[in-house]
């Protein structure tokens, strides 16, 4: 990357070491912003980009409590 980009991005849909993360931030060395699979996820989600969020929320009746009144 050094004098052809300002920054760089990697994308990955696991996870990245620490020596990456490292790697990544060392002075010195163009800044490389870094994605993994869980950010990646987030990011889909907050900008709804091929993905559909739906919210569910599940309630059950306890009968044993109602049982004992």
């Amino acid at each position: 990357m050094i004098g052809r980009a300002d920054k760089g991005l990697i994308i990955t849909t696991g996870h990245f070491t620490a020596d990456a993360r490292k790697e990544a931030t060392r002075d010195g060395a163009p800044a490389i912003d870094l994605i993994d699979g869980e950010a990646l996820c987030l990011l889909m989600k907050d900008v709804q980009l091929g993905v559909h969020v739906k919210q569910v929320e599940e309630i059950t009746v306890n009968k044993e409590f109602f049982a004992s009144i």
